[in-house]
């Protein structure tokens, strides 16, 4: 598929972009892309959650009152999950909920959810962002420009672009990633993509060897 590139300010510069077939041309893998998402939503997952069980509660260890003869149930220390200020039972306790998937998998994750986007004619080329100092209103000009003012927006840079990411940090429907950090998750919550042009050789680089079939 060739794209053609548009100028900062939304006009087209005359030049095009074959996308790399190997990168924006798989047949998508949805089993593969829940299996990434997955693993990038687990891995914000703080893991910090704890409750007292019965070993943490303080309190007095002697049984409460005999075993027969009270007409009760048994009952032993006041730390009984049982009673009311007891410990819990099988309560939560810190973990790490990290998910691993090989390379091969995120890196068809990635493939999958970039072909899905160059399917739906999702995906717009611009020259390198190279903002002087951050601009809301430059960034937002190009999306009207380009008659994205009304999608959800991914800017995916060639390099780590400050001036860029703080243009997007008033801009509710824009987002700014670097390609080499970019996520399937990224790609797949944005409604268009915008891709600078040293951004898909990048991506074309990191991601040419990635299989077109098959599962992990």
């Amino acid at each position: 598929m060739e794209l053609g590139v548009f100028h900062r300010d939304g006009t087209p510069t005359g030049r095009s972009v074959e996308l790399e077939p190997a990168v924006f041309g798989v047949p998508p893998n949805d089993h593969v892309l829940w299996l990434d998402v997955r693993r990038t939503q687990a891995s914000r997952r703080q893991g910090t959650h704890k409750t007292k069980e019965r070993s943490d509660v303080r309190a007095s260890t002697r049984k409460l009152y005999r075993q027969k003869g009270t007409g009760l149930a048994r009952s032993g220390s006041r730390s009984s999950p049982l009673r009311r200020g007891g410990g819990r039972t099988f309560g939560p306790r810190p973990r790490t909920y990290r998910v691993r998937l090989s390379k091969k998998t995120r890196r068809l994750a990635r493939c999958s959810a970039l072909s899905y986007k160059a399917q739906a004619d999702a995906i717009r080329v611009v020259e390198p962002l190279a903002f002087e100092r951050p601009s809301t209103r430059k960034l937002l000009g190009l999306a009207e420009a380009l008659a994205l003012s009304q999608h959800r927006l991914l800017v995916i840079t060639e390099q780590n672009r400050p001036a860029v990411h703080l243009s997007s940090r008033n801009a509710d429907r824009i987002a700014v990633r670097e390609a080499r950090n970019v996520s399937a998750e990224d790609i797949l919550r944005a409604g268009v993509l915008l891709l600078e042009e040293g951004a898909h050789d990048i991506l074309a680089q990191t991601l040419g060897e990635t299989p077109q079939t098959g599962r992990s």
